[in-house]
């Protein structure tokens, strides 16, 4: 996880955004397991995420590999292999909250929002997280 995933959004359309890159790697075991597994790909974490549909052929395969990625994920992705995520609460206007919002609708994100917020969940790295199914 690069610094720049904290980066806050600061231009005013989205598709002007530089998203950094990090480096990810994908072994070929991995790969198999990830693959022939008989549930739904479940991604821990947004960085998690971000790799598995860099790798991601169209029909969802997952392909070994090694390198770096600026995949921006926003509101009208539409997503190859994760069918399922775990992540933190995240800042307004980064791109974090964008893939969440570009997974699961920006209406049902916004709920989750308001609805973590008057529960007094933690937000960002170390505070709660949430399953987005």
């Amino acid at each position: 996880v690069g610094l720049g995933t904290f980066r806050p959004v600061r231009v005013e359309r989205i598709e002007d955004h530089v998203m950094h890159e990090e480096y990810y790697e994908i072994s070929a075991e991995t790969a198999r397991l990830i693959n022939r597994r008989s549930g739904r790909l479940v991604a821990v974490g947004t960085t998690v995420t971000r790799t598995l549909e860099t790798v991601a052929g169209a029909d969802g395969t997952v392909h070994a590999g090694a390198g770096r990625t600026d995949l921006f994920i926003t509101p009208g992705y539409r997503f190859r292999a994760v069918e399922a995520m775990l992540t933190n609460f995240h800042l307004p206007r980064s791109t974090l909250i964008m893939m969440v919002a570009a997974f699961a609708g920006r209406e049902r994100i916004l709920a989750a929002y308001r609805e973590a917020l008057a529960a007094g969940y933690r937000f960002y790295s170390y505070g709660d997280a949430m399953f987005i199914h």
